[in-house]
């Protein structure tokens, strides 16, 4: 389709939106002429909202969450259980978890897991607020909600280690989950039953 554009505008357009994940070019071509059908409005709506987004957008002081506050709806929220703390990978998996209604505490986001194959470390991730919140007496529980995958069971253990000299009750979500699925594409019923049916850490792979 390269060098069939009739336009320079809508190429340009076409090769933007090519950039989000999973849009191939064709993809992008039949949206572009998609916002072109729609009244201007649509197309300014939509672009404002992406700019505001990206330029106004906060991440919550506590837990890494977005927000357009300091502080996210979930921590602010006197109704949740400030000393049951759930460790996730992204915010994805924190949104899954949230919409079984299964979960009344609060959430600590990693920003990534540990993947010496990719690079990242501990130190690449957003583990030393847990251990904070660990020493800081409030927090009696925390889950450890990771993929099943030998990432997030690497860690999993990592976090079991600087956290068992705290005397916490140290949860993992029960394996419900097939090995390699992310929490995000989990079905809210098994996702909801796992958190209900997390067990003690044990300091091994699950």
């Amino acid at each position: 389709m390269e060098g069939n554009f009739s336009s320079q505008l809508l190429k340009n357009a076409v090769s933007e939106l090519t950039r989000l994940p999973g849009i191939g070019q064709k993809t992008a071509l039949r949206l572009a002429l998609h916002l072109l059908k729609q009244p201007v409005e649509i197309a300014t709506n939509l672009g404002e909202s992406i700019i505001k987004l990206r330029s106004e957008i906060k991440y919550c002081k506590s837990c890494n969450n977005i927000s357009d506050r300091d502080i996210c709806e979930v921590c602010a929220n006197p109704k949740r259980d400030q000393s049951t703390l759930c460790v996730v990978e992204d915010i994805r998996d924190m949104m899954a978890i949230e919409n079984t209604g299964q979960f009344k505490g609060v959430y600590h986001i990693l920003g990534g897991i540990i993947s010496p194959v990719e690079g990242i470390g501990p130190s690449d991730i957003s583990i030393s607020p847990v251990i904070e919140k660990a020493g800081s007496g409030n927090v009696s529980e925390i889950i450890l909600a990771l993929p099943a995958t030998v990432e997030g069971d690497t860690t999993n253990f990592y976090l079991f280690k600087m956290l068992k000299k705290f005397g916490l009750i140290v949860s993992i979500i029960a394996r419900g989950i097939p090995v390699g699925d992310e929490l995000d594409y989990t079905d809210e019923i098994t996702l909801g039953r796992s958190i209900l049916m997390r067990q003690p850490y044990q300091g091994s792979n699950g």
